[in-house]
């Protein structure tokens, strides 16, 4: 079954969720929290559905009853990780102090990254649908973002057009993605300090 198919069970006085239900979201979840470890051991092309049901201890059959299939699961982590991400930078303001916040977090996690990028990579070939629709709208979601806070920061002076800063944001985009591939080839590269400087450029 894929994720997000499952109906809630509600306990007898409404006070949340019981059962098979309750256990199956916990089995998911760990499964998500423990699918990234593998990545790390054993790099993209060892996770495999099979080796990473073996590594923690869940059958094949098991893993594809929540997620049906290997890109759907590493999909999902990277989901996951988006929201993790976001919930823990809520209180902090500044488009560029933002991303630097995100950086430093991604850099401590190189497998979340060489993760990332890789399905990034594969989402524009063809039969990786899942990654394709995940990232197309990840980057909308992302642009609008990006283009609400750059119009909150520079104020309704209407210097710069909607399309303007919707430019702009796809390049910051491009800036921390690139920057990305780059620290995973030369650790050497400081993400969060480039993005400060092109903060200061823009």
């Amino acid at each position: 079954m894929a994720a997000g198919r499952f109906e809630p069970v509600t306990s007898n006085d409404g006070t949340g969720t019981r059962g098979p239900y309750a256990k199956g979201v916990q089995r998911r979840q760990e499964i998500l929290d423990q699918t990234l470890d593998v990545v790390a051991s054993r790099g993209i092309d060892g996770a495999s559905l099979r080796a990473i049901g073996e590594t923690i201890g869940v059958s094949h059959a098991a893993l594809r009853h929540y997620f049906s299939s290997r890109e759907a699961l590493l999909v999902e982590v990277l989901r996951e990780r988006d929201a993790a991400s976001n919930r823990a930078i809520e209180d902090v303001t500044g488009v560029f102090t933002r991303l630097s916040t995100i950086a430093d977090r991604n850099v401590r996690e190189p497998a979340l990254v060489t993760l990332y990028t890789t399905l990034l990579g594969a989402s524009v070939e063809s039969g990786n649908e899942t990654a394709r629709d995940f990232f197309a709208a990840r980057f909308v979601r992302a642009r609008a973002s990006l283009v609400a806070e750059l119009r909150s920061e520079l104020g309704a002076s209407g210097r710069h057009s909607d399309s303007e800063l919707e430019q702009v944001a796809s390049l910051i985009i491009a800036a921390f993605d690139g920057l990305q591939v780059q620290w995973l080839l030369d650790r050497s590269v400081d993400i969060a300090g480039t993005l400060r400087l092109l903060e200061r450029v823009l």
